[in-house]
């Protein structure tokens, strides 16, 4: 609860600038209140934000509630929905992507993502880091949670499902900064292991999950207010053609 409440305060601007360049989805880590200071004046806006913390965090819980329910109710017919199997590639997909930033080469989990997005972030953030001499180290210790924000069917081709997204809120325990090459000095963020949140989207292609989006987890209550517009699960699949069998 403190990492979110610490996100609340980056969403408000009130006390830390911008968010900079780096990391898998083009985030880095801050290194949140590490000077004496700094965790005087966090704490007081941790007091002075709590009840909107507090509200984040139902509102998080609903919509997770919801999603797992619409899952379930899919999955009774492909086990593609299934979200012990779809939390089980969320991690996959997780360390793998984590694995092939750090290399400076995402085409190394290429087929862990969509087309479209892996040559984006390769074109837009790696290679201009390589031609201004930087690498990101992004060293995963450790995935604490998994939370569904937003599950939306669709079923564009043959495939039962396919176009479907899914939106998680993924904690992990890690490293992330900007280190020069030449050097080894740190341009941003910190060495320091800290909890990092992002959202990660999926698309289901192909008949398999792959990452579409990485982005900040303060943005997390913009996937919970689309998942608020979403069609009843009930009415997406009646939409879509697709013939469940229930129990």
């Amino acid at each position: 609860m403190k990492h979110k409440i610490l996100n609340i305060l980056l969403l408000c601007v009130l006390f830390y600038p911008a968010t900079a360049l780096a990391g898998p989805g083009g985030k880095i880590a801050r290194a949140v209140a590490e000077t004496f200071w700094g965790k005087v004046i966090l704490a007081v806006l941790v007091l002075i934000f709590l009840p909107l913390a507090l509200w984040v965090i139902l509102q998080e819980y609903r919509a997770k509630k919801r999603v797992l329910h619409d899952l379930k109710i899919v999955a009774q017919a492909s086990p593609d929905f299934d979200w012990i199997k779809i939390r089980n590639r969320i991690q996959d997909c997780f360390h793998r992507v984590h694995t092939a930033w750090e290399k400076s080469d995402v085409s190394e989990a290429a087929r862990w993502m969509t087309a479209w997005y892996w040559k984006n972030q390769q074109m837009v953030y790696l290679d201009r880091w390589e031609r201004d001499g930087l690498v990101n180290i992004c060293e995963v210790d450790k995935i604490n949670t998994i939370k569904p924000l937003l599950f939306s069917f669709r079923s564009d081709g043959r495939t039962p499902g396919e176009g479907s997204e899914l939106a998680v809120l993924i904690e992990a325990r890690m490293k992330d900064y900007l280190e020069r090459k030449s050097d080894g000095k740190v341009v941003e963020g910190s060495k320091k292991k800290k909890d990092v949140e992002r959202v990660w989207s999926f698309t289901f292609e192909k008949g398999q999950w792959v990452v579409s989006k990485i982005d900040a987890g303060s943005n997390s209550l913009e996937y919970v207010e689309m998942m608020r517009s979403v069609p009843k699960i009930e009415e997406a699949l009646q939409l879509h053609g697709a013939a469940f069998n229930r129990e």
